[in-house]
Parts: structure tokens; sequence; C-alpha cells
């Protein structure tokens, strides 16, 4: 599960609607709630109630909250790349054009269509765009580049890593802040 643009006080506020994401305050309770959800999404709620020491009705309506809130964004599986036979993975750093700069978004919108393309980052400084792929082997990746980064005539550069291992961090940083 991702949580993205949250701002962590101890302060038991709750944002007003239509308020700034990055505003949002989270109070203990709802801190615990995300670190288990980020744990285990899957948890019943009557065992997340119990794990953060609130009656199952409480953290039922807090989850909610944190939901319409937009504090969490949705829940995901994992899926290991290798079941579908994706055994390679790749980062690509792209750099555009000077004079084409005003096509990254259509560049960022075509790119985020491509089945291998598992997370793209659209970056400040000498790269504009890093694109983590999932390929089945080397002739894949060396095939999505020539496809849909050289032949683009926006496409100044582009730079392919090979990734050897992948670990997701078990916390994704929030241990830091939860």
């Amino acid at each position: 599960m991702r949580i993205e643009g949250v701002l962590l006080t101890d302060s038991p506020q709750i944002s007003a609607p239509g308020a700034d994401p990055t505003a949002y305050a989270l109070d203990a309770i709802d801190r615990q709630i995300i670190a288990r959800l980020h744990e285990n999404a899957r948890i019943p709620n009557v065992d997340l109630a119990r794990e953060v020491g609130v009656s199952p009705s409480t953290c039922l309506a807090r989850v909610r909250s944190l939901r319409e809130r937009g504090v969490i964004v949705r829940y995901t599986a994992e899926i290991a790349p290798e079941a579908l036979g994706y055994h390679l993975q790749a980062l690509v750093s792209v750099r555009i054009r000077p004079g084409a700069r005003h096509l990254m978004e259509q560049i960022s919108d075509e790119l985020r269509t491509q089945p291998e393309v598992a997370q793209l980052f659209f970056l400040g400084g000498s790269e504009d765009f890093l694109i983590h792929v999932r390929v089945r082997d080397s002739a894949h990746v060396r095939e999505f580049v020539l496809k849909n980064l050289s032949a683009n005539p926006a496409v100044a550069l582009t730079e392919t890593n090979l990734v050897f291992e992948h670990h997701t961090a078990l916390s994704a940083g929030l241990r830091t802040v939860l």
C-alpha cells in the first residue's frame, strides 16, 4: 500500500475537506493503523482494532476517514515479476531535448501505458525521467528502449542500468515517522 502526501504530527486534528493534501495531520492511533495496514493491508478490522487498542467500530471509522481524506490512497498486491515471465528489471534514465520539453506530459502518458513500465519518475536534475521496467530478457529491454524511447525524436539521451537485485523496504521509510 502506498501512503503519499502525509504530514505526520502529534496533533489529533483532522484537516478540513479540500485542504492541501500535504497538510493532513495524524494522531498516534492513525499512525498505528497506517503502520499495521502497511505491513498487512488485508488484516481483518477486528484484529487491527485489537492491535491498536480501539473498538472495531472506532477502527473502521478511522480507516474510512483515512481513505476519505486521501491518506490511504489504495490497497495493492505485490506480484513477483518472475511469475509473469519478467526475469529482468532495468532502470532507464531519459533526457528530453530542450526544444521538446512541451511534450513531456504526452511522453509520460504514453510511457505509463506500456506493460513493461513498473514505475515512472519525473525528475528534477540532469535527467527528466527514470523508468523502472520489467522485461523478459535483455533483448526485451533493448526492444523497449528502441521502440518507446530511441525512436522518439523528443528523446535526446537514454541510459539503461540492469537491476541485479530489487528489494522493497519493509517499512518503506515509514518506521522513522510513525
